[in-house]
């Protein structure tokens, strides 16, 4: 007995040291849960230093960004693996939420599987940076197998009649007849159709261009092949027209270990740098092939016959490129576009420029090639080139990383000025073509960008003034004062420039704005600038000071949250063509197209309201006065 009450007052004192216990890891949970509380709510209300309005960039601590990252890239990876299992088993792709963000959490382990994606749908939509879905390119059909006999031997004849184009002279290429002292070449459609008698017929209603161009550009011609064959690289070196793409279906990867007979469906999506022209959406095959000379050919061309029920509104006779190798590294490229559009929906002043070619045609591809190589070849450099000015990057790794962060700055502008059919553009007022058109887009897991609900505002209107002069007004630090507003008059001062082509204006910049206002900090700016013959771009965001010293010191830039603003600068149509001439000389004009992105609430849930999208149409329309009246004065 005396046995059993020993025991039970054992017991007793357990529990109640249990009880006490639990008691106390109650109260701290509550005073965590509280204390977490109080920091969700600081953070909502946290304010930009330079502004006033609410913190864009900042925000977010490296960890949650980390994370964020991590979190994209296994949602990504387990849907890959999805697509490729649903191929071979037969079962439906399952789509999986949100993953929450696991501390520790990498994708070595998924990456450790080891499963080829050479037969799994690929996107490439450069647009995923903003939000975009890509289930309208979804929509188009993947090819049946009573198909793909008929898409194998339509790519063999688009192979052939690339070859025979790339060769030709007169008459079935003539001169374009537009008074300048560039040769530029265009087919006589009649010409070509007693040439190629089985060709696609021409369209009612459709316009026809074709356009041919030659450069020797500073790449290999295998990693040329590569570029063209590989998604993601691809819409990475022609972010400036590819606004969105994805490949349905790989018929053939090739022979050798190589390229050579490389086969894929596709569908792309082709744009110009402002909402008032429709890009063009293409369902189409591309075929690579090695010819017995030792030279390499990639061809596009529409499957228009197996999208039922859908009438394109562009179509893609065979196009594509010839790449021929070059000693010491370097190729010679020729590029040959020949499509057929429908040009109704675009706006009255970008006619001249789409009609003459320069918006989609050979000379925009080549001249983007270019530009790109060169910059690459920048990127790959193991030593600090002589034209840089190397104030706080004193490594190749943060020189690397410093660029690697610059294009994803690039990429995420291009893909957010178009007229994709991702976006819903609102027009505020009028139907003007210098009208500010507004859309919303809510970042909630997308890397790269800080959550919140993102306003982008966009305008585009005719400046009688070159390309050059309106490009070299608004990369200059010391005019920056001029048009942005943003930087309330404070001194901008250049602490970095990594030149990056043969033009000096193609250049990377870290700029500091040394405030007026002592009770206000500094602000970062990155910056990129780059030209080339078909047009102008000047982008820009700004960064945050720690996190921009991640990146100098050569870590990771994938971590830095980015919301880019900036300018596309286009020629308004070709030299000395009749247009609206301002120089002797020179092109007449610039179509400049100006956009912005800002973070207008911080929690992706909130409503949009009217007062930030008055804000931002001032915004940008201020700016606007301020560029015609500084550059038209200049100008003068």
């Amino acid at each position: 007995m005396e046995g059993c009450e020993k025991k039970t007052e054992k017991w007793y004192a357990v529990a109640q040291h249990e009880r006490h216990e639990n008691s106390q890891l109650r109260a701290e949970n509550e005073k965590l849960r509280s204390e977490n509380i109080r920091y969700k709510e600081a953070l909502s209300n946290t304010t930009c230093p330079n502004c006033g309005g609410p913190a864009a960039i900042g925000e977010m601590s490296f960890d949650e960004q980390h994370l964020r990252i991590e979190n994209a890239r296994l949602r990504e990876e387990i849907d890959r693996i999805s697509g490729i299992a649903a191929k071979y088993v037969g079962k439906p792709i399952l789509t999986y939420p949100h993953l929450p963000p696991t501390p520790g959490a990498t994708s070595r382990a998924v990456d450790n599987i080891g499963v080829s994606n050479n037969f799994a749908p690929q996107s490439g939509i450069v647009g995923e940076m903003y939000g975009a879905s890509d289930h309208l390119l979804r929509t188009f059909p993947s090819p049946t197998e009573a198909d793909k006999q008929f898409i194998i031997e339509v790519a063999v004849a688009a192979m052939e009649e690339l070859l025979r184009l790339s060769q030709a002279g007169e008459p079935l290429w003539i001169q374009k007849n537009n008074n300048s002292h560039v040769s530029e070449v265009t087919l006589c459609q009649e010409e070509y159709m007693r040439t190629f008698p089985r060709g696609i017929g021409p369209t009612l209603g459709f316009t026809s261009e074709s356009s041919r161009e030659s450069a020797v550009v500073i790449m290999s011609h295998l990693s040329l092949v590569d570029i063209l064959m590989e998604l993601d690289k691809w819409t990475r070196v022609f972010a400036g027209l590819v606004s969105r793409a994805m490949v349905l279906e790989v018929l053939s990867t090739g022979v050798a270990g190589n390229k050579n007979g490389a086969l894929q469906v596709m569908t792309a999506e082709f744009q110009v740098p402002s909402p008032l022209v429709p890009t063009r959406e293409n369902y189409f095959v591309r075929y690579c092939k090695q010819q017995p000379d030792g030279t390499w050919a990639v061809v596009d061309v529409s499957l228009d016959n197996l999208r039922h029920n859908q009438i394109p509104r562009c179509r893609r006779r065979p196009s594509g490129c010839i790449i021929q190798e070059l000693p010491n590294g370097y190729s010679k490229v020729t590029w040959i576009e020949h499509v057929e559009f429908d040009d109704r929906a675009v706006h009255n002043i970008y006619k001249l420029l789409v009609n003459s070619g320069l918006a989609f045609g050979a000379k925009r591809w080549i001249a983007m090639l270019d530009r790109q190589c060169e910059r690459l070849a920048s990127a790959m450099a193991n030593n600090i080139p002589a034209g840089d000015v190397a104030a706080v990057i004193n490594t190749t790794e943060g020189r690397r990383s410093m660029l690697k962060l610059a294009e994803r700055m690039v990429m995420s502008f291009c893909s957010g000025v178009g007229a994709s059919t991702a976006h819903t553009w609102t027009t505020l007022s009028g139907s003007g073509s210098d009208d500010v058109r507004v859309m919303t887009r809510k970042s909630v897991d997308d890397p790269g960008r800080p959550p919140g609900i993102v306003l982008s505002a966009a305008t585009s209107f005719w400046l009688p003034v070159p390309v050059k002069r309106v490009f070299d007004f608004l990369r200059n630090e010391n005019t920056r004062n001029e048009w942005d507003i943003l930087s309330n008059g404070g001194l901008v001062q250049e602490m970095e420039h990594i030149a990056n082509g043969r033009d000096l204006g193609n250049c990377v910049s870290l700029l500091r704005v040394n405030s007026a206002n002592s009770s206000q900090s500094n602000m970062l700016i990155l910056q990129e600038s780059c030209t080339d013959p078909t047009g102008s771009y000047v982008i820009y965001a700004p960064v945050d000071v720690i996190a921009m010293n991640v990146v100098l010191g050569g870590g990771d830039p994938d971590y830095v949250a980015l919301l880019p603003s900036g300018f596309a600068i286009l020629p308004d149509g070709p030299v000395n063509n009749g247009g609206r001439m301002y120089e002797a000389g020179t092109s007449a004009g610039s179509l400049l197209t100006v956009a912005f992105q800002i973070l207008v609430d911080s929690v992706p849930t909130a409503k949009l309201s009217l007062g930030s999208v008055a804000t931002v149409n001032s915004l940008i329309k201020c700016t606007v006065e301020r560029i015609k009246s500084s550059v038209i004065c200049d100008n003068q």
